[in-house]
């Protein structure tokens, strides 16, 4: 099979595309044959060797895709199956989710992972009501987009951010009321709007955004952390949380939400029904033969890129 390994942690360029041999399947597992892997965040932190993320080496990296199980021909798609910088992986049918008809396989592999943590987050860490006001940091991203999209439907409005102009034209196609291009004076914009602050900000970035999100939250507000992509932030003072409104902190992992077989299967199954219905539009930002995997993380980490980047094994 063709694969992206890495022989030690650091930059995009310890990626490398090698011929190795199939994965031998453990007990119970089944061979899948990828047709589309998806690029996000957690693999570079893969690749660095930051916890949890860290694998012991030399290892094949990813952990998201879609294809067809060797033998059956059943289309199934994931989002916490190692080594899935490959054209083929092994795993175990606990971790497979069926891909619904009307679904193509890159969509599946699109909106697995990014689709999933989008839902629980305007689902379950703050479950977004009609008429409330949330921030959506990096909102042409990936998660950003779909999250937006989500707020809306739930009868939220949405306050986005973005780095450039182009990428607020991308958050305003998805729903977003208001976007703030370059992050700055996000708290006092979605103040002005809503009268009393956001219900929630959804916070991917990190260290430059999340003091000022705090200030941005109404009383019992939400602040939720579910990624870090400028670094972690700067410790928090419990005391802060009272003096801004006994404020709400929530560090998600969509590890947690899909912790069981059960869970996996209705949380993404519930994406999957979206996308398929045409209720969700995922934007698949680049497509990258998987030997250039390289590319891919240097495009994703620079932020030239919005929505979803994919590898092809067969590219």
């Amino acid at each position: 099979m063709r694969a992206v390994r890495i022989d030690r942690t650091g930059g995009p360029e310890v990626l490398t595309a090698r011929d190795l041999p199939d994965p031998e399947p453990g007990d119970g597992q089944v061979l899948v044959d990828v047709e589309a892997v998806g690029v996000n965040f957690r693999d570079v932190y893969e690749r660095e060797g930051r916890p949890p993320y860290g694998s012991s080496l030399p290892a094949v990296v990813g952990a998201e895709g879609a294809g067809r199980v060797v033998g059956t021909g059943e289309r199934v798609a994931w989002l916490g199956v190692p080594g899935s910088y490959a054209s083929r992986v092994a795993a175990h049918p606990d971790e497979l989710v069926p891909v619904p008809d009307g679904v193509p396989t890159e969509l599946a592999a699109a909106v697995m992972l990014q689709g999933c943590t989008a839902h629980y987050l305007a689902a379950e860490s703050y479950p977004v009501a009609e008429g409330d006001w949330v921030v959506v940091h990096s909102a042409a991203g990936g998660v950003g987009l779909l999250l937006t999209q989500l707020v809306r439907g739930r009868g939220g409005h949405v306050l986005a951010t973005t780095s450039t102009e182009e990428k607020a034209e991308l958050a305003r196609a998805a729903g977003a009321d208001e976007v703030v291009v370059g992050y700055d004076g996000f708290a006092d914009r979605v103040r002005e709007l809503s009268g009393t602050g956001a219900a929630a900000v959804y916070d991917g970035v990190g260290r430059t955004t999340f003091a000022e999100g705090l200030t941005a939250l109404r009383p019992t507000g939400r602040m939720v952390l579910y990624g870090a992509s400028s670094g972690q932030p700067e410790p928090l003072e419990l005391q802060r949380l009272a003096s801004h409104g006994s404020l709400y902190v929530q560090r998600p992992t969509l590890g947690t939400y899909t912790r069981t077989p059960e869970l996996l299967r209705s949380l993404a199954g519930a994406v999957l029904d979206l996308a398929a219905a045409g209720r969700l539009d995922v934007r698949i930002g680049g497509r990258y033969p998987l030997v250039e995997a390289r590319r891919a993380h240097e495009d994703l980490e620079g932020r030239r890129t919005t929505g979803k980047l994919l590898l092809l094994p067969a590219g």
